[in-house]
């Protein structure tokens, strides 16, 4: 029989919706998306939960079981303390959870964990711990924290309590969108994308689920053709929320079964969706919220997903991004997009001149964000310079009239790449 069963997770269902801190959260349709792929794309707004994320459903209904004596395995005694590891979503979710039960929390994060989610878990009541830079070794100190039996290790997936819970928002984008053909879940422990297939499979078989990992962390789809469980020790990607370094047998077994198929997609597709998320629908998610809508943006994964004239709904399962993340990845999909460019203009190294050229670009409507002088570089002339602006733009035709409008006025002038 399987670990977690439509049974489990229809259970679980019954027992958040018994709660105020976990929400049905909207779904909205993406034109924009739509359009890209040929598809009626409704986004579920998951990232709109109370925790900015669905963590606090398996969070919930692993708890809730636990303080009854009933959770896996059925002889549990109640509980008075959890334990667990997160990168930052699994921890807000279980701090939740810990202080709607009246019960102490502590949460082991990674050092590297984003300075929001941090301060979100202690907020909410929980003892942080902060221990190494990757969440094996959050993972593998955690464990050294249950000491006795009146103590709960709630794992952010190998755990069927949890992983039903996670269920419960597959049932719930069956009951608002009942006509959907595909499901694209973001995967990195498994648990959501465990437990969303094993609930759509059972309720809707003919609805397609699409598991969907970044090229760092994409251990999944390597598990699967190698037949047996891969890992990784430093998984990298931007989408720290799927950076678990692998799945376990729990949810290996439950993907191996009911998931349909897996695509991969980079970290710049992560980027832009963030970034496309934001300027389009509104909404500000996450790396691992943007993962299933990145499947979008990705010409591979469309080839292979045919999705034309489908309902397709991903999963916006996060929107806990660090502010300096969130900088990164727009400064990152500006440069992709030819949005944010450096320009290096020879010039005579006189007076006056840097204003000369800053005058031509501003002409353009273009913004200047920096400059700086090069005047030691071996190829340089004595008496010669390089300007360097760094410099904002519309896109590719904004940055040819910027280009037209310096070289017209006389100066040698170089469109460089420059690094996000």
């Amino acid at each position: 029989m399987s670990p977690v069963t439509i049974d489990d997770v229809e259970a679980a269902a019954g027992r958040l919706a018994g709660t105020d801190i976990v929400q049905r959260t909207p779904v909205e349709r993406s034109r924009s998306l739509s359009e890209r792929c040929g598809a009626d794309v409704r986004l579920k707004m998951e990232h709109l939960q109370r925790t900015g994320s669905f963590k606090t459903r398996g969070a919930y209904n692993a708890i809730s079981l636990a303080i009854g004596g009933s959770g896996a395995g059925n002889d549990e005694p109640a509980i008075e303390r959890v334990v667990a590891a997160s990168a930052g979503n699994h921890a807000q979710g279980v701090a939740l959870a810990a202080a709607d039960a009246g019960i102490d929390a502590t949460i082991v994060m990674p050092e590297s964990a984003p300075a929001a989610k941090i301060e979100a878990t202690r907020a909410y009541g929980a003892e942080v711990v902060l221990r190494g830079n990757a969440f094996s070794e959050a993972m593998a100190h955690a464990q050294t924290l249950v000491d006795d039996p009146g103590t709960r290790f709630v794992h952010a997936f190998d755990d069927p309590d949890v992983v039903a819970g996670q269920g419960t928002l597959g049932l719930e984008v069956l009951d608002q969108v009942p006509d959907v053909d595909t499901v694209l879940v973001p995967v990195g422990g498994g648990g959501l994308a465990g437990g969303v297939a094993t609930a759509i499979k059972a309720r809707s078989p003919e609805t397609r689920v699409v598991g969907v990992q970044t090229e760092g962390a994409s251990t999944l789809s390597e598990s699967l053709a190698a037949g047996e469980l891969v890992t990784r020790d430093e998984p990298d990607t931007i989408a720290d929320g799927i950076a678990t370094g692998g799945l376990s047998d729990l949810t290996f077994g439950l993907l191996d079964e009911h998931l349909d198929e897996v695509v991969v997609v980079s970290d710049d597709d992560v980027a832009a969706a963030i970034l496309l998320l934001l300027e389009r629908a509104k909404q500000l998610v996450e790396g691992a919220g943007a993962t299933a809508a990145a499947a979008l943006l990705n010409d591979d994964a469309l080839d292979e997903l045919e999705l034309a004239g489908e309902t397709v709904v991903p999963l916006l399962c996060g929107g806990n991004i660090d502010v300096t993340t969130l900088k990164e990845v727009v400064t990152h999909a500006l440069v992709d997009r030819d949005q944010l460019i450096e320009l290096a203009v020879r010039i005579d190294d006189t007076p006056g001149t840097m204003g000369e050229i800053a005058t031509l670009i501003g002409g353009e409507r273009a913004n200047i964000r920096t400059v700086r002088h090069e005047r030691s570089r071996p190829d340089l002339p004595v008496g010669d310079a390089d300007l360097v602006f760094e410099v904002e733009t519309n896109g590719p035709a904004h940055v040819d009239r910027v280009l037209k409008a310096v070289r017209e006025a006389g100066y040698e002038v170089e469109w460089t790449t420059q690094e996000a």
